[in-house]
């Protein structure tokens, strides 16, 4: 009776686990172990003899288990090094090429602006803005869920464009980092020598949380509204350069002009400086752009030499429109030029080929001269050092031509079915997107701190200088 007791129970059992195993399977779900498990239990409920348990059918997956994720130390190693090239875009790069534009009285302000502010937002993308852009999926912001980087550790893993295969979420969070902080580091140029020190930091930790990280999410983010309708942006033309030129054009608007502007020489007190500075953002731009291909592959090298031949395009042809308009062309045009070509490859650089790339170089070597010359004039702010007419003329035309020359026919990486006509159409929505609510989010935030503490210096402070008056310090001996 025993036996045959246990035979009903290990019929039964392997039925039941047959069953189990059978509707985990329609739902998708792991039934790897599960026959084997029951007839465990249930061999041992009835303390039946090793032999019968032996009897039982040896398991089989119901499904192949998924294979583990695979972080190259390559990649990791690759990711570590485009974070501190970016790190190097801002200081000593950006900093030093806005400090050399400037009047000598105000070379220290320029520099403390680019280097704390910078500081500022990596600090305030640990704590939330990081979860904000990238702790979940959402139209158009994510969540809280990572505040404070709950829930990362060594082992968290990030995802990057090849199936399969990941980075430590650590610096991709780095990483990513250094985007948000050189965003806001880039507007201070449009209110260089007239705004006051606490008035830029605020003015970035409004702008920062209400403009950066929801344009961040919808580019870039799980769910992002504009990355689900199909937008191309490899590495920040509308997040980055759009973005931050908008807020820099509401800036001079609502600061007003310079006193003297117009009337006094405001001549670069160092060209010198800011040649380094743009050679700096030059190489620095390399971890930048094929950075965020987030692999040490061949895409990360399409990124590299089109962030060369675009850049390289732009210098020549901003000193060839300088020539041809001015006689002569100027150390200052050439090194606009390389910054102007960097600024409309960025979204790009990923998508398009070399030659896609030169054309769109050269582009933007003409058009951001008329944009800091002709379109300047138009427009009648005092955009202290060109902001808006390179990186926000520069970033609509690279976005824009991202949707041409992406095109397959032309070089690009893109598929068989890939449309020109309505790849422009969803690029023009991002910059437009972009434009709208950088510019709405800026006025807020200029107007807040405005109340609170004042957007401008006196008129004293203005002609005495900005290091002296807001520092205690010059940069140079008298």
């Amino acid at each position: 009776m025993k036996k045959v007791l246990l035979s009903l129970t290990l019929g039964l059992s392997l039925l039941m686990g047959a069953g189990l195993a059978a509707a985990q399977t329609a739902t998708g779900t792991d039934a790897a172990a599960t026959p084997a498990v029951v007839v465990a239990q249930a061999a041992a409920a009835t303390d039946a003899a090793p032999a019968a348990a032996e009897a039982a059918p040896a398991a089989t997956p119901a499904e192949a288990a998924a294979p583990a994720p695979t972080v190259n130390k390559g990649d990791v190693a690759w990711m570590m090094v485009a974070t501190i090239l970016v790190i190097m875009m801002v200081v000593p790069g950006l900093a030093l090429f806005y400090g050399g534009l400037v009047r000598s009285k105000n070379m220290l302000s320029v520099l403390m602006q680019v280097l704390v502010v910078f500081s500022l937002i990596s600090v305030l993308w640990a704590i939330y803005g990081y979860s904000l852009a990238f702790g979940g999926s959402g139209t158009f912001i994510a969540n809280l869920d990572k505040l404070f980087l709950k829930g990362v550790t060594v082992d968290s893993l990030a995802d990057t464009f090849s199936d399969g295969v990941k980075i430590p979420e650590y610096i991709f969070i780095a990483f990513q980092a250094t985007f948000a902080g050189i965003t806001c580091a880039l507007i201070v140029g449009s209110f260089a020598e007239r705004i006051r020190f606490g008035a830029v930091l605020l003015f970035s930790v409004l702008w920062f949380t209400f403009s950066y990280l929801p344009i961040a999410h919808m580019v870039w983010g799980s769910g992002g509204y504009l990355l689900d309708k199909g937008a191309l942006d490899f590495a920040g033309g509308t997040v980055v350069h759009i973005n931050a030129a908008m807020a820099g054009l509401v800036g001079a608007y609502m600061l007003g002009k310079r006193v003297g502007y117009g009337k006094e020489a405001m001549a670069p007190h160092s060209l010198t400086l800011t040649m380094v500075g743009a050679s700096l953002l030059w190489v620095g731009w390399f971890g930048f752009n094929a950075g965020s291909n987030l692999e040490s592959n061949g895409g990360a090298t399409l990124a590299f030499i089109n962030t060369l031949v675009a850049t390289a395009a732009a210098v020549l042809s901003w000193a060839a429109g300088e020539a041809m308009t001015k006689g002569k062309a100027s150390m200052l045009g050439a090194a606009s030029g390389a910054v102007a070509g960097l600024v409309a490859i960025t979204p790009a650089c990923g998508s398009v080929g070399p030659m896609g790339a030169i054309i769109i170089g050269l582009l933007a070597g003409f058009l951001c001269l008329w944009g800091v010359t002709g379109l300047k004039h138009m427009l009648g702010a005092d955009d202290s050092l060109d902001v808006f007419g390179v990186h926000g003329v520069g970033g609509i035309l690279g976005a824009l031509l991202t949707g041409v020359f992406t095109a397959p026919g032309l070089g690009g990486t893109g598929g068989d079915d890939f449309s020109i006509g309505s790849q422009l159409l969803i690029q023009a929505e991002g910059v437009v997107i972009t434009m709208i609510w950088s510019s709405v989010v800026a006025f807020i935030a200029y107007k807040i701190v405005d109340m609170v503490i004042g957007l401008r210096v006196s008129e004293e402070d203005e002609r005495e200088g900005l290091d002296i008056r807001s520092h205690g310090e010059t940069a140079y001996s008298r």
